[in-house]
Formats: C-alpha cells, sequence, structure tokens
C-alpha cells in the first residue's frame, strides 16, 4: 500500500534528525479513544474478511485513499486467503496516532495484523505481522541501537547528509530526552511501510514508551538510507 506524495510530505516537513526535546514535551496524546480505535478496527477486519473492497477504501485515511483506487483494494482482498474469524487483540493509543494488534483465522490457522490509524480512526498503514522487508528490517534495527545506546551503530545506517548533521553525542542526547518526556522506554513493536519505492520511503516502528506507544518516522532514500527521522504531530 502506497502513500501519496501529500503524506510523505508531511513526514518530511519535520526539521531533519530526531524529534527536538522542545517538541517532544509538546506531543499530545491522540484524541481517539480505545473504544472508538477498536470500533474502527472492528470494521476494517470485517471488511478484510468479507472481501468489501468499498468499505475498504471508505476507511482509508484520506492521504492513502488518494494514492489506491478502490478496484485495486478490491483486487487485493480477492487474492487473500478466506477468512473464517478476527478479532482484536490490543489497541495502544500513542502521540495523534493509535497502533492495533489483531489476528486473523484461516484455513492454516492464525495470522497476526498490526494496523496504525490517525485522530479520526481511520487507516494509516497496515501488515501482516510476520512479513518483514528490507527497509522494515533497517528501520527495526536503527531503533534498536537507540534503545540500546548503540549510537554509532545507528548513525552507521543513516546517510552521510544526516550522519553530518547528527553526531553520536546528538543521538544520544535526542533520544534520552524524547524516553525520559515520554515516561522511559520499554520495547520496540513493530514496524511497517507506509510509502515504498522511488527516492523518499517512509517505515512507521511503533515504540512503545512508558506513558505511550507511538510511532516513529523512520525515512529512506532510494538505495535504502535512512535521511530523516521524526515523530509527527500532524500526520494527517
Amino acid at each position: 500500500m502506497k502513500l501519496s506524495a501529500a503524506l510523505l510530505a508531511i513526514a518530511l516537513s519535520a526539521p531533519m534528525g530526531l524529534i527536538s526535546p522542545a517538541a517532544a514535551e509538546q506531543l499530545t496524546r491522540t484524541e481517539l479513544t480505545p473504544a472508538q480505535a477498536t470500533t474502527a478496527a472492528e470494521l476494517l477486519l470485517e471488511a478484510l474478511k468479507n472481501r468489501q473492497g468499498d468499505v475498504m477504501h471508505d476507511a482509508l485515511a484520506a492521504p492513502v485513499q488518494t494514492s489506491v483506487d478502490m478496484n485495486t483494494v478490491q483486487a487485493r482482498l480477492n487474492q487473500r486467503a478466506a477468512i473464517d474469524a478476527t478479532r482484536v487483540v490490543s489497541v495502544t493509543p500513542g502521540y495523534n496516532t493509535t497502533t492495533i494488534d489483531a489476528v486473523v483465522t484461516t484455513a492454516s490457522g492464525d495470522e497476526g495484523v498490526l494496523m496504525v490509524l490517525d485522530e479520526d480512526g481511520k487507516l494509516l498503514a497496515w501488515k501482516w505481522s510476520d512479513r518483514i522487508q528490507p527497509i522494515e528490517t533497517t528501520a527495526l534495527d536503527f531503533t534498536r541501537d537507540l534503545a540500546a545506546g548503540r549510537w554509532i551503530a545507528a548513525r552507521s545506517k543513516m546517510s552521510l547528509q544526516l550522519q553530518e548533521e547528527l553526531a553520536p553525542g546528538d543521538l544520544e542526547r535526542k533520544w534520552t530526552k524524547l524516553s525520559q518526556v515520554s515516561g522511559g522506554f520499554r520495547k520496540v513493536k513493530d514496524a511497517v511501510i507506509a510509502h515504498q519505492g522511488g527516492d523518499q520511503q517512509l517505515v512507521l516502528v511503533a515504540v512503545a514508551f512508558g506513558q505511550a506507544t507511538t510511532n516513529l518516522f523512520v525515512i529512506f532514500d532510494a538505495s535504502g538510507r535512512i535521511i530523516n527521522v521524526d515523530i509527527s504531530r500532524d500526520f494527517v
């Protein structure tokens, strides 16, 4: 699923590098309640189960909806194995996004689904949890390096331009501040591609802190090097 240039531009509009301490202190939780998020997720899962392309398309966030037509959504649904049952496992509000963990049951067994919803409960990005692609792996490894204090290892995954702008000490300071104002790092949950292909690619990494789970935006160039990392307050 690809996002429009408009959505990618929003993600890239923040200053180069990790979110600044001042901006982190201003971050606000999503206004979408867990009950609303659950309702939205159940609607999406029901559309997935019944292969309702029109319902699924209507449930997409506006920037996503403009980048894919209903017939394409329907074609993808038609290719999926038949789903016997679905359930929402967990709903985790973050900063302007909500992360949903769900399970669908097919003849082959259970399969995990990760969804990211915007403030209005619309679908920003989703993935089958056991399917990892190269830039997802890099984004996860980068975030785990930050969480473990491996500043040089994290920096090595960046483009040369970003490395010039962010020294290892800068990464340490920014990540430490973000962790402090968010209640302390807990774990890196998962990653989902929001835009793939072209000169700019976007991966959302769900990171659990003590007070919220939020999505770290990791932006790549065409060669798979990280050119920007940020948490956007205004994703849509």
